[in-house]
């Protein structure tokens, strides 16, 4: 197993999505309604041409059970896969730009977005120890691309290399989106996206790096200069959470949290992989659990790293919510 998190680059190798690809080889089902539940081609994947094909949009909601069509999809374009959460705050500065990206490149490219809170399976098969996960998929075969949030003029770099790697394996169709014709560009006026703050653009420069220790310290100026700056606190949570998983592989986390279950250090550190993968209720679970076991200093870091995660997921967020008010009631 790869180190965790992987690093942010290219094109990386291909991860294991072998179930998954084996279910999509089984002779497809007829599709409820053109298009199909994920938008799948009505006429399938093995036409000549994606010219003619349809789907409901360039950018697809896609869950565990609907994967299947969109591997049939990459068969005709290839699609970009984001592993996103509604908490991940460099979620929501990279979403924007992959669809803004999504619609130039106008059918010639697809983006599935998966909720990493609701599908487990598709976190798990593209091994995505941190969000946001972004990957592609080329007539069915996954390939690996980047992890956390990026400028837009690397991302627009990586979609050409999806592109040029999808013609170099004869997957170069487009799709045109339902009742409407393809463009040559996109809509006039449409927004671009908003430049990020200096110190927000030199932690993410920093996190492409590998360097966390300064995207870390400038999400601390950025907050020490704003206090409320939520973006900046959900930064500096996301990435000091990387900078704790950097050089340590998730079975080398599971195993010692296995060994010694009253290890807060090892608690803590396999608390940080749920979290970095999306389940929330876990990482939640094994800390509250641990609280009432420990006492005097030793609460100390379960509370902070709760608090920590608090700020990353979102105080309004229900499991924050209840989470909470547990821990208020353990310690007081």
């Amino acid at each position: 197993m790869t180190n965790v998190p992987p690093t942010p680059s290219g094109l990386r190798g291909a991860v294991d999505l072998s179930s998954l690809v084996d279910r999509a080889q089984r002779p497809p089902q007829p599709p409820a309604s053109a298009g199909g539940p994920a938008g799948a081609p009505a006429g399938g994947p093995g036409s000549e041409t994606g010219a003619d094909l349809t789907v409901p949009s360039l950018v697809l909601d896609v869950t565990d059970q609907s994967f299947q069509d969109v591997l049939q999809l990459s068969t005709i374009v290839p699609v970009i896969v984001d592993i996103w959460a509604e908490w991940c705050g460099p979620c929501k500065q990279l979403s924007p730009i992959l669809e803004q990206l999504t619609a130039e490149y106008d059918g010639r490219v697809l983006l599935a977005k998966v909720d990493a809170d609701t599908n487990p399976q598709l976190v798990q098969a593209f091994q995505a120890q941190s969000i946001p996960t972004v990957a592609a998929l080329i007539g069915g075969r996954p390939l690996g691309l980047f992890v956390g949030a990026l400028p837009e003029a690397q991302v627009r770099d990586v979609y050409e290399q999806v592109l040029a790697a999808a013609a170099e394996n004869g997957v170069s169709g487009r799709v045109t989106v339902d009742g409407a014709a393809p463009t040559d560009a996109v809509e006039q006026g449409e927004p671009e996206p908003e430049p990020l703050p200096p110190h927000h653009q030199a932690a993410y420069d920093a996190i492409e790096q590998g360097d966390y220790a300064t995207a870390i310290q400038e999400y601390k100026t950025a907050i020490a200069q704003d206090p409320h700056d939520q973006m900046a606190v959900a930064g500096l949570a996301q990435v000091s959470l990387l900078d704790r998983l950097n050089g340590h592989t998730a079975d080398e986390i599971r195993a010692a949290a296995a060994a010694d279950p009253s290890n807060v250090a090892a608690q803590l550190a396999v608390a940080d992989l749920d979290i970095s993968g999306g389940h929330v209720d876990d990482a939640f679970g094994r800390l509250l659990d641990l609280v009432p076991t420990v006492f005097g200093d030793a609460r100390e870091p379960l509370r902070v790293r709760l608090v920590e995660y608090f700020e990353l997921i979102g105080t309004e967020d229900p499991r924050v919510v209840a989470a909470r008010r547990r821990l208020a009631s353990a310690l007081y």
